[in-house]
């Protein structure tokens, strides 16, 4: 066993915004609500017990909010990356309701080029360029100087790193959308990788929580 090998990840995702709480194709604008606030500041709270060196957040205003409250309250340093941005939807649904059978048009025909089976729409993320953004922050967490690093994301694109951890290049359309329908987590909820090796099997990132809560159990 390598001890250098080791690195572990807190993956955050961000406190609920207003957006997330309505019928709506969520904006990237859209700000924390008011239990997204509280949820920042449980997430902050339990992060002062946490050692880490470094925090990274995805720039969009939900995550990066969070994450000030988090280096607010730990006094570590807050860098901004688009690596960890949200899957990217067409703009032309950003705020849209759920009930806008244009926008609803869209966003299924984006779905399926999401994973893998469509056109491209717009700006949308395909299977492909997220699954390599994927493996792209991957790796930019690997080579890190930081041996602990706090990340703040989103749901959507933190269930993708964990499945892209488990499944590898096995990892499919189909099988990337069966993991986002059925792993579950919740905002502020903590996932742990670690970059690590083990008996007869050479460094790689290993799935060691998923989604842990419990600072905020509702």
């Amino acid at each position: 066993m390598n001890p250098t090998a080791t690195k572990t990840v807190y993956l955050i995702r961000h406190g609920q915004s207003v957006d997330n709480a309505s019928p709506v194709f969520q904006s990237v604008n859209s700000p924390l609500s008011d239990k997204g606030q509280r949820q920042a500041a449980a997430i902050a709270e339990r992060m002062k017990t946490v050692t880490f060196d470094t925090l990274i957040a995805s720039p969009i205003l939900r995550a990066k909010q969070t994450a000030e409250a988090i280096a607010k309250a730990t006094d570590v340093k807050l860098e901004l990356s688009d690596l960890f941005v949200e899957r990217i939807k067409p703009g032309s649904i950003d705020g849209k309701s759920w009930h806008d059978p244009d926008a609803v048009a869209t966003y299924k025909s984006w779905e399926e080029n999401l994973y893998g089976n469509g056109p491209k729409i717009e700006e949308g993320e395909s299977f492909a360029e997220s699954v390599k953004r994927a493996d792209a922050a991957l790796e930019f967490l690997r080579k890190h100087p930081a041996q602990t690093i706090a990340v703040v994301t989103h749901g959507h694109f933190l269930r993708t790193l964990v499945a892209k951890v488990l499944l590898g290049d096995n990892l499919t359309g189909d099988l990337l959308k069966r993991f986002q329908m059925l792993a579950s987590v919740e905002n502020t909820g903590i996932t742990v990788l670690r970059y690590k090796d083990a008996y007869e099997e050479d460094p790689c990132w290993r799935l060691w929580t998923l989604n842990d809560h419990a600072h905020f159990a509702e």
